[in-house]
C-alpha cells in the first residue's frame, strides 16, 4: 500500500437483531412510493423479478435488506436511476451515529403525514396523467391551484 493512502474511515455498528437499518427501511419506502405510483402491485413486481409478494413486502418494509442486482432489476422495471432509492434520505442517516439511532418516532410520525406517500395523492396523479388533452390537464391544474389557493410560481 503506497504511504499516505492510510486514513480513517468511519465505524458502523453492527444493529441488534430484529432491527432493521434505517436506509433500508428509506429504501424500501422508495420502493413503495415508487411501484404504487405506477399502480404496479406488489404481486405484479413480484412476479416481474421471481419474488412472492410477501417477499416485496419484506423489502418495502426494510425487514429484509434490497441486493445491488435486485435492486437495478427494480430500477429498470419502474424506470428510474437506482440513485432513486436514496433521494430524499436524511440526513442523519448519512452518518454512523444516525444509522445506529434509527429513525424516531416523530420522523416516522412525519414519513407517514407526507402527502407525497397517501394513496389518495397517488390515485389522483395517475388520474390526470390519464387525461389525454393537454389544455384540459392545464385547466384541471389551474383549477387546483386556484382552489388550493396556491400561486402558480410555487
Amino acid at each position: 500500500m503506497t504511504k499516505g493512502t492510510d486514513r480513517d474511515l468511519p465505524q458502523y455498528d453492527k444493529l441488534p437483531p430484529g432491527v432493521s437499518n434505517p436506509v433500508d427501511m428509506h429504501v424500501g419506502h422508495r420502493l413503495r412510493l415508487r411501484r404504487a405510483l405506477l399502480g404496479i402491485s406488489q404481486e405484479k413486481l413480484g412476479e416481474a423479478v421471481g419474488l412472492t409478494f410477501q417477499q416485496i413486502q419484506k423489502y418495502e418494509r426494510g425487514t429484509n435488506r434490497i441486493g445491488a442486482s435486485r435492486l437495478y432489476q427494480f430500477s429498470c422495471i419502474l424506470e428510474i436511476p437506482v440513485s432513486y432509492f436514496f433521494d430524499d434520505m436524511p440526513e442523519q442517516l448519512k452518518t454512523p451515529e444516525g444509522q445506529q439511532a434509527g429513525l424516531s418516532d416523530g420522523e416516522q410520525d412525519a414519513i407517514d403525514r407526507d402527502p407525497m406517500t397517501r394513496r389518495e395523492t397517488l390515485e389522483l396523479v395517475r388520474a390526470y396523467y390519464r387525461i389525454a388533452d393537454p389544455v384540459i390537464r392545464k385547466r384541471l391544474l389551474d383549477l387546483a391551484r386556484s382552489v388550493g389557493g396556491v400561486d402558480g410560481d410555487e
